[in-house]
């Protein structure tokens, strides 16, 4: 009986080597046959999932904000119900700091894509994970709004577009190493109690 394929599981392997790879190298070290190297397959199997090397890198980054989104739903999935807007921007932010080798990847190499973009966009035309996660965050802050937990006359669309680029900007100090974790988490916690009307 012929073995059955699971061609998503194919495709994750392949796109979590590249994400090591550059990680470790950097997006201009990224090539179907470094990634076929480093995936432990044939180059030819890349080129059978992902027609050209365009594709590829949208492919990887797709998976990459895939993956951010399961380990930050992971962390909500921990906490006791029902959530409070707080408790789930909390997780957000956590999940978004550099503070372990998967969340450190994903802003390492999602700083490459975006710095990348910059000269190539097409590369990430039509990929909405930073819009999707603004919306996400702006729905749960409107409800936060509407019961009463969020600061008075804060605006719940700028307020998500703001978590996200302080994220991005605090994350990258983490990265090159201009402050740790620890002071890092302190400036995201004076925030969130800005954000909450917290004293």
């Amino acid at each position: 009986m012929p073995k059955t394929v699971d061609h998503e599981q194919r495709r994750a392997l392949i796109a979590d080597a590249l994400v090591r790879l550059a990680a470790r190298e950097g997006l201009h070290a990224v090539t179907m046959r470094a990634v076929a190297d480093e995936a432990g397959v044939s180059l030819r199997l890349v080129q059978y999932y992902f027609h050209s090397k365009a594709e590829l890198l949208r492919g990887a980054l797709a998976h990459l904000e895939r993956q951010s989104v399961l380990r930050w739903e992971a962390r909500l999935a921990r906490l006791p119900g029902p959530v409070s807007a707080r408790a789930f921007v909390e997780a957000f932010l956590a999940e978004a700091l550099p503070s372990d080798e998967a969340s450190r990847a994903f802003h390492l190499v999602g700083a490459s894509y975006a710095v990348l973009a910059m000269t190539e966009p097409d590369l990430v035309a039509g990929l909405s994970g930073i819009t999707g996660l603004e919306k996400r965050l702006a729905g749960v802050l409107r409800q936060a709004r509407t019961d009463g937990e969020l600061a008075v006359g804060l605006d719940p669309t700028i307020e998500a577009a703001r978590l996200v680029a302080l994220c991005h900007g605090i994350g990258t100090t983490v990265l090159i190493g201009q402050r740790g974790i620890r002071p890092a988490r302190k400036i995201l916690r004076h925030h969130v109690d800005q954000l909450f009307g917290t004293r």
